[in-house]
């Protein structure tokens, strides 16, 4: 007997289990057929308003799989499948989300504010690549100083490894990393150890292999509009209203069924709506009322830097917590490099660049953008410093490097430990890439298993995209295939380089140690201000209550600076107080040189490719009184 609305799930769309058997709902307007298959046997479905069918088939159960056939052509896994055990072209299975016994029930979530974020491509985050493997290193992640964890895409997608970029099943974790209970297990995991989970989702296009909505609807799909990877999501066109439902409530079922701490919304600037009501609106507010009384942050990709993304729905905005900060990573890396190649061209790796992206965040706020020909940002005024997510490394641009190489391969040591100072010591949310903390010596490259025909256009568009650097485009490299099995294994992390590297990884872990336990430079305010010292030399400080208890953190990607005479403000320090080195970058312990006192007799001394934190003492002659 076909079962009634409303649907036995609170989704639109899936399989629930229900009253001994299962309930199905599934969207295929313009279609006047749509039949169920459970073990050779099909079960027609009755058909309901806007083009949804539903119905209930007794007996079946949890682990069955099932298939639908769309006027008699087929047969399609559901595109709302919660797990695809063979992959995306085979059948879809029965889930019970409710037979995962959870320990967290005190977990409050998190909030922006102090969080410290690593992100992380499970697949080749440990040589396994999977859910229970990445578990292991869990305790380890916390001790360093990690509190929240990116996780990469794991919507279902074609093949046994890739970025997770291209999924097409985006209610079903892939089976590359293990079931949906595993991935319940390491959120479980996490938050014993006090770390939150957030979720990296794809909603402005669907992967090409696998993809089966269409036969379904094609009405999930923009008449008009493209993204750079293809159609995108018709979310303001003919029909809309279900998909934005079936996006709104993908939103939902993460934070829900997977007790996740948050989303990260991939390229939002390619989510196309023209509604009067936002979809990205709507995603934020469903993942919200998801998590009930949990607290949830939300982070958007958004490359022309649109702070409307992050500003309340009071004031006319979308409601996320925070956003990507670009600017900070291109500026650094041409600090770091001096390559202006590509989208490196509008920025000059200066002090006053490097001192701005610290104090306001996005450096291009409606200038004129020339790697574009177009103007470029909005405003961050108003909003939280830790509404910035800065990093020095991402999964795009490591492997944008063409050979995957890591910032540490592509500078001085030197230069590395004072740009990883000041993302990690800034006021803005950092974020780690995974084995960024102990300099993996291993690649991050571009990967993704295709078949054949598609591989070749993989590789031909990977070749175009890295045509844009100048020094890349003369051909003279050999790029790694990136359908190739070797290709992705040699981005494995090798976790026996925490000791091998242990200065590094001693670099880090000190430096989120000071971030959280010293009371000045925890803060994430607008209490700072910055000076440019020299031609690659400069200093932020960071002011007390009462501006007795300061700290100056001072940045020289340079040559050895002497300031005779030193007339800048912020160096002088509080009353009866003289500057004492509080930390360095070029401690032994780092592989450094050791650091001698910045202010003296000799007027001020910065060391070259260093960073310090000065904080105020007594004066000799004051201790002495006392």
């Amino acid at each position: 007997m076909p079962y009634p609305p409303p649907f036995a799930s609170s989704y639109p769309v899936g399989a629930a289990l229900h009253e001994g058997g299962v309930a199905f709902r599934v969207w295929a307007d313009a279609h006047k057929a749509v039949s169920v298959r459970i073990g050779g046997t099909e079960h027609e479905l009755s058909a309901g308003a806007n083009g949804y069918f539903y119905g209930h088939v007794a007996g079946v159960r949890e682990g069955d799989t099932y298939q639908y056939l769309v006027d008699g052509n087929g047969p399609f896994p559901d595109p709302a499948s919660r797990f695809q055990p063979q992959g995306p072209h085979g059948p879809s299975q029965i889930t019970n989300p409710d037979a995962f016994s959870w320990t967290d029930h005190a977990w409050p979530g998190i909030k922006l504010s102090g969080q410290v974020i690593y992100e992380m491509h499970v697949g080749s985050f440990t040589p396994c690549g999977t859910w229970r493997s990445a578990m292991q290193q869990l305790p380890e992640l916390a001790a360093l100083g990690i509190t929240a964890l990116e996780v990469m895409p794991v919507a279902e997608f074609e093949g046994s490894f890739g970025w997770g970029y291209d999924g097409v099943d985006l209610f079903a974790p892939t089976r590359n990393y293990g079931s949906p209970d595993d991935f319940r297990a390491f959120v479980d995991a996490a938050h014993a150890h006090s770390i939150g989970v957030i979720l990296d989702v794809v909603y402005n296009h669907v992967g090409p292999d696998g993809n089966y909505h269409s036969m379904f609807s094609e009405n999930y799909f923009s008449a008009k509009h493209k993204t750079e990877w293809g159609t995108a999501i018709n979310f303001d066109g003919e029909q809309s209203q279900p998909v934005r439902e079936f996006y709104s409530s993908n939103a939902a079922y993460w934070i829900k069924e997977f007790h996740l701490d948050g989303l990260r919304l991939d390229a939002t600037q390619s989510i196309y709506d023209s509604s009067k009501e936002h979809i990205l609106r709507e995603i934020v507010r469903s993942a919200r009322r998801a998590a009930g009384q949990r607290s949830i942050i939300v982070v958007g990709e958004n490359e022309p830097q649109n702070t409307i993304l992050i500003r309340s729905e009071s004031a006319g905005g979308y409601g996320m917590d925070a956003l990507w900060n670009d600017d900070f990573h291109h500026s650094a890396m041409v600090a770091a490099t001096g390559s202006r190649e590509a989208y490196y061209c509008d920025y000059l790796g200066s002090p006053q660049e490097l001192l701005s992206a610290t104090k306001y965040g996005f450096l291009f706020q409606g200038q004129w953008y020339s790697w574009q020909k177009q103007r470029r940002g909005s405003s961050t005024l108003g909003l939280r410093s830790a509404s910035m997510i800065n990093f020095l490394q991402n999964h795009d641009q490591v492997a944008n490097s063409a050979r995957g190489l890591r910032l540490d391969k592509l500078t001085t040591p030197g230069r590395f430990r004072a740009l990883t100072a000041l993302c990690l010591l800034s006021p803005a949310t950092p974020m780690l890439f995974q084995g960024q903390e102990f300099a993996a010596s291993g690649p991050f490259l571009y990967f993704a298993d295709h078949k054949p025909a598609l591989a070749d256009r993989v590789r031909a568009g990977r070749a175009e995209f890295l045509d844009q650097w100048r020094s890349l485009s003369l051909r003279q490299l050999n790029y790694d295939n990136p359908c190739s099995r070797e290709t992705f294994d040699r981005c494995k992390l090798d976790f026996s380089e925490r000791k091998k590297h242990s200065e590094t990884y001693a670099l880090h872990r000190d430096l989120l140690n000071l971030r959280k336990t010293d009371a000045v430079l925890s803060r994430q305010d607008h209490r700072l201000d910055g000076e440019v010292l020299g031609p690659e030399a400069f200093v932020v400080r960071f002011f007390s209550e009462g501006y007795q208890d300061d700290r100056l953190l001072v940045v020289n990607l340079g040559t050895e600076l002497r300031l005779t005479p030193s007339p800048m403000p912020l160096l002088g320090p509080p009353e009866n107080c003289e500057w004492a080195v509080q930390w360095s970058s070029d401690d032994p312990k780092y592989g450094g040189n050791g650091t001698a006192p910045l202010d003296s007799d000799l007027n001020w001394v910065v060391p070259a490719h260093a960073a310090v934190v000065l904080r105020p003492v007594a004066k000799k002659s004051e201790q002495a009184k006392k």
